[in-house]
């Protein structure tokens, strides 16, 4: 009840952040804690986008200042920016650390209204280097959201992107590719786009897709979920993958050579 809303606010057990939202004990709240507190206070069904979202989905660095959610109804919140949206579909919306945001796509769609192209540009190269750029996403996310300022600054960058190397982009990879060389094994394709996703390597006849993982860009828990939301989209297509470390590329080559071997001989996807 308002009444013990109060008693609890008069005693300091309860500090008020937004209207209707209270921080518990105390008022030391980190940057998840604002972020979380926006969102609640911008009502039923809101979520962090834009500059934050982006920062959340580990894209940019994290921003100081206004706060920008996206919920159904306009809202004056101090330190806060509500988009109004007439509505963001399910396909939009995702949870990170118990915060509502927006899905990686739709956060690129946002961000790309108010960021400069460099910007844009950067975190871009941020998700295809951690393996999260997903173009069959991209262009869903702007069929849902037709008439977006942002279509424009988000189409015109994706044309304009290009990976760091279009073959190999790692040393990893290249010793990789030169021990199935060595091996005499059938050549994968590399770095190609295999359900709308960018992968390593893969042999299309035995639906085998091979990412190359290093602890540099898998040891965030954004990058170890998005690796086995990845694994899901190819398993469901029938296709196998296979995550070799830098250790068993370096150490174990013949037991690795073995295993792709087996794969390789096996029936692929139809």
């Amino acid at each position: 009840s308002s009444q013990t809303i109060a008693r609890l606010t008069a005693n300091g057990h309860l500090h008020r952040i937004h209207r209707g939202v209270y921080a518990v004990g105390h008022t030391a709240l980190t940057v998840h804690g604002r972020w979380l507190a926006a969102v609640l206070a911008c009502g039923p069904n809101a979520v962090l986008s834009h500059h934050p979202a982006a920062a959340l989905h580990e894209l940019r660095t994290t921003p100081t200042g206004v706060i920008h959610v996206t919920g159904l109804g306009k809202r004056r919140i101090d330190g806060v920016r509500c988009h109004v949206s007439r509505s963001v579909p399910e396909e939009d919306r995702t949870t990170i650390l118990a915060i509502p945001v927006t899905t990686l796509a739709r956060t690129f769609l946002d961000y790309a209204e108010i960021a400069t192209p460099r910007h844009l540009r950067q975190a871009l190269a941020t998700a295809e280097r951690s393996n999260r750029l997903n173009f069959v996403a991209l262009e869903a996310v702007i069929e849902r959201n037709p008439g977006r300022h942002g279509t424009k600054a988000l189409n015109d960058a994706l044309k304009a992107f290009k990976p760091e190397d279009p073959r190999i982009r790692s040393h990893m990879e290249r010793r990789f590719l030169a021990a199935i060389r060595q091996a005499g094994l059938p050549e994968p394709l590399c770095n190609v786009y295999v359900d709308g996703l960018l992968v390593d390597f893969y042999w299309p006849d035995a639906g085998l897709v091979i990412e190359v993982d290093s602890f540099a860009f898998h040891r965030s828990r954004a990058a170890f979920e998005e690796d086995r939301r990845r694994d899901a989209i190819h398993t469901v297509a029938g296709r196998r993958t296979l995550r070799p470390t830098y250790r068993r590329i370096e150490h174990e080559t013949e037991a690795l050579l073995q295993d792709i071997s087996r794969l390789l001989r096996a029936r692929g996807p139809g």
